[in-house]
């Protein structure tokens, strides 16, 4: 009788005898190089379920914020859609995951780990005090629960997946699994685009990249599968430092499309308003926005769609709409599918909690004071304004960061009376609209990026792990 460890290394060799080897080769290396998206429109024929077994361990991911909690979701969603019975689990190192909570009712992902909110809302790189704030509440305990909880679970899956910045690709990385990394935050296009005078940007001109060394050192492990980047010039300033960096689509457009307006809005001018979803600066930034379009003029009905996330929530907007003037009245029409409407002289406000999949192809400008919402409605083709204020998240820094990103498709202004201004010639120039919303496009890049990269995980961290490892390092897997 055979013992049960000569059984399990049979089967494994049987197992991928049966299994049709899939080779990485030129064209796999050349998908960063291709349009964003474009390797999503070809994607080759490729069975999930014939190179992951039954009792596959599954993936373990790791992500730092609620940007990245999105854009995780959408991964997860594609990699349940291409194979159901992968096992999925997630430990958000920001925030709560509430992102994640439909997945979990539903039964096909797991929430695992210690997760508290943050006074900084995850934004504690942006300012000294953020970064006191959080380790006063906790961040230092907080992230040892969380490494003690991922070396716990670390014998349940096949390998790790981080989606953010240098936090959860160390998590990762510390792991001892192979893993893969998807670089959300960073671009090469903020240092590149623009004056390009500052300190900053001259330290990521002598890098050609905006990833720092230590962070390609880790990029760069034998045990790290895959890294993905949000678009092709930072996969281009990558490589030159030997990280095998591929671009193969953004998640962030993924489900988002430009749709006509209901007739109810057919005759007016549409703004979309994006106030942010970390409480207390969401509210703040909420009432900002409204004050600052009291006295903008309009020969015609202007509609303010402000889609919301959970936060802030009906009952902490009303004093402050009531505050400026605003009157309550049912909504016009069922199906602008608002949760609210006030009006005030020639102007509509709708509002809505999960609206913006919907409300944004609608808009025709946006006033943003947001960061993945924002991107991802210029990335439509819609240009926006923004309103810098006292953070922590959106302050002058990160919004000047933002439109330089962007290419300008969003456009920080200093005061309510400048916001005012360009809000008008905005709308009165659909030529300036297009012009600003192309570029948006372009940077943002078109939809398709989750199925890539579900297919690229399963490629190259869950089917036939061994044989990939030693096939892109060109020797065993080590530590």
């Amino acid at each position: 009788m055979l013992s049960p460890r000569l059984h399990r290394v049979l089967s494994r060799v049987l197992d991928r005898k049966a299994a049709p080897r899939f080779e990485l080769g030129i064209k796999d290396l050349q998908s960063s190089a291709l349009p964003l998206g474009h390797a999503a429109a070809r994607e080759p024929a490729f069975p999930p379920a014939d190179r992951i077994s039954e009792g596959s361990k599954g993936l373990l991911v790791l992500c730092n914020g609620h940007g990245e909690d999105l854009i995780a979701l959408r991964i997860l969603e594609a990699l349940h859609r291409r194979a159901p019975q992968l096992h999925l689990c997630v430990l958000p190192l920001v925030g709560e995951g509430k992102a994640f909570h439909q997945a979990m009712q539903q039964g096909w992902l797991t929430l695992v780990g210690p997760s508290a909110p943050l006074p900084s809302g995850g934004f504690s790189n942006q300012s000294l005090k953020g970064l006191i704030d959080d380790v006063l509440a906790g961040l230092p305990l907080l992230t040892w629960k969380q490494w003690r909880c991922l070396r716990r679970h670390r014998h349940q899956v096949h390998a790790v997946l981080a989606v953010g910045d240098l936090l959860p690709l160390l998590m990762a990385w510390g792991s001892g699994l192979r893993f893969g990394f998807i670089g959300t935050p960073k671009s090469d296009y903020t240092w590149c685009s623009g004056p390009g005078y500052s300190l900053s940007d001259c330290y990521h001109r002598c890098k050609s990249s905006e990833w720092d060394p230590w962070e390609w050192a880790t990029m760069g492990s034998r045990r790290c599968q895959l890294v993905a980047v949000r678009d092709r010039l930072t996969a281009r300033g990558l490589r030159r430092h030997g990280v095998q960096a591929l671009a193969p689509g953004n998640p962030m457009m993924d489900g988002l499309l430009r749709r006509d307006p209901p007739v109810a809005l057919e005759r007016c001018r549409r703004v979309l308003l994006l106030c942010g979803s970390r409480m207390p600066e969401a509210l703040t930034n909420a009432e900002r926005l409204l004050s600052s379009l009291q006295k903008f003029e309009s020969s015609v009905p202007l509609t303010l769609l402000m889609a919301t996330g959970s936060q802030p929530s009906l009952e902490a907007l009303e004093p402050v709409l009531r505050k400026l003037g605003f009157q309550a009245c049912p909504p016009p029409a069922d199906a602008l599918d608002a949760q609210a409407c006030w009006l005030k002289g020639p102007q509509m406000l709708l509002i809505g909690c999960g609206r913006f999949n919907r409300w944004a192809g609608w808009a025709e400008v946006g006033l943003a004071t947001a960061g993945t919402a924002t991107e991802q409605l210029v990335g439509l083709g819609i240009p926006a304004l923004s309103l810098p204020g006292r953070g922590p998240q959106f302050t002058q820094g990160f919004a000047q960061r933002q439109s330089r990103l962007l290419g300008g498709s969003v456009t920080p202004c200093r005061s309510a009376e400048e916001l005012r201004r360009r809000l008008a010639a905005l709308l009165d120039n659909g030529g300036l609209r297009d012009q600003l919303g192309a570029i948006g496009r372009q940077r943002m890049g078109p939809a398709g990026g989750s199925a890539e990269l579900a297919r690229l995980v399963i490629e190259r961290l869950i089917a036939d792990t061994d044989q990939t490892h030693s096939h892109r390092h060109g020797r065993n897997p080590g530590p």
